[in-house]
């Protein structure tokens, strides 16, 4: 059975927000293995995630849907199931690599925003 949804013509569903950090990570976690996905953006406020409610069955993110419906939520629960689902291609360290670079160089400017004038 090949369950690499590159192939497939339904892509994965990831609910998810920008600021989340746990959004963040299974997004570079996809990225990394190169599957291809869709993002589903959620309003902040729990009440107000209707779609991802009647989709999933949770108000929380990130929540992963997958091309034949299984749903997978939280970090800790989708981290696994694409380790498990998804082959390591070769290029995944690189993309890790330059994941590392460009936090790094964005904490630094955060820091750089937030450091008290010397003029």
């Amino acid at each position: 059975m090949n369950t690499d949804t590159r192939s497939s013509s339904q892509p994965l569903e990831l609910y998810q927000t920008e600021w989340c950090p746990a959004s963040r990570r299974v997004r570079q976690r996809l990225t990394e293995l190169d599957v291809t996905y869709l993002v589903r953006q959620v309003p902040v406020e729990r009440e107000e995630r209707l779609e991802l409610l009647l989709r999933t069955g949770a108000d929380s993110i990130p929540a992963l849907v997958s091309e034949d419906g299984i749903v997978v939520v939280g970090e800790e629960e989708i981290l696994p199931y694409l380790d498990r689902r998804f082959p390591e291609p070769a290029g995944a360290e690189a993309h890790r690599l330059k994941a590392t670079k460009a936090r790094k160089r964005e904490l630094e400017e955060a820091t750089r925003c937030l450091a008290p004038a010397t003029h």
